[in-house]
């Protein structure tokens, strides 16, 4: 077997997990399609290359709006590597206690929202820190995790708390231990990681499931769409449509922050 298709038929494993994990991903979306029925935004909070799952589920094709991606450039800018900006100082950051507070400080968070926290284990301070500070607001909390991985790692946080332990529902992308899944002959250590994979599965299988939802009950989403399959008009009238109401969502966020 060649390191790609070894790499693939360890994909197909990922599959298999996710799939056996339809009552919670039903869970999860029943939660989110009340949150986004109510007007309100279901969260999306990632640090690291945790922030790909969060662009995954909104804005882009075949998603609409209802979600609020939460992506701080000081955790997630990972091009420049090394230098101002480097990765470094991001992973550094991504353990600096009282990070989320500050984040969350900038809305006005209702009980009717929800949110979804990605990391795939689950050690780090700043994604426990917001799943902390949002189940302190009366926000419930999904976390997406690799179980596997998160089991086997130490918190950073002093309590040894992880973020499955401030989880309303655990979503595993079923990744191995350190996430690289590939191992080369005369090479000490894998390749090849596949968080990111089933993260983006279990994304894409609730949206599909919340958008079922939401057509059910009588408020279809606004779905971003390509002019090949819908027409150009067509296209461009959700685009706009979809990005209006993601504003209009989003203003209720800002409409009361701070003291009365």
């Amino acid at each position: 077997m060649t390191p790609s298709e070894n790499y693939l038929t360890k994909v197909r494993t990922l599959v298999d997990a996710v799939a056996a994990q339809q009552p919670a991903i039903h869970q999860a979306a029943d939660w989110f399609a009340q949150t986004i029925l109510a007007g309100r935004m279901v969260h999306l909070f990632g640090s690291g290359h945790s922030r790909i799952m969060v662009e995954e589920m909104w804005p882009r094709y075949g998603s609409f709006p209802g979600f609020n991606p939460i992506v701080e450039l000081s955790l997630s800018f990972h091009n420049l590597v090394v230098g101002a900006n480097g990765q470094r100082q991001a992973m550094f950051l991504e353990n600096v206690s009282g990070l989320a507070e500050r984040i969350l400080r900038n809305y006005d968070l209702s009980t009717q929202e929800s949110a979804l926290i990605i990391s795939s284990s689950g050690c780090n301070v700043v994604p426990i820190e917001m799943a902390a500070q949002f189940r302190r607001r009366g926000v419930r909390v999904v976390a997406l995790v690799s179980a596997a991985h998160a089991e086997a790692s130490t918190s950073r946080r002093a309590d040894g708390k992880k973020l499955t332990d401030f989880a309303d529902l655990i979503l595993d992308t079923g990744a191995p231990v350190g996430d690289a899944m590939v191992t080369i002959d005369g090479l000490d250590t894998p390749v090849a990681p596949g968080s990111t994979v089933g993260g983006c599965l279990i994304v894409n299988s609730i949206k599909a499931e919340v958008a079922a939802r939401l057509t059910a009950a009588g408020q279809p989403p606004k779905v971003l769409s390509a002019g090949v399959v819908v027409g150009a008009a067509r296209a461009t009238e959700l685009f706009e449509a979809a990005y209006d109401e993601h504003a209009h969502r989003l203003a209720k966020l800002y409409a009361n922050v701070g003291p009365a």
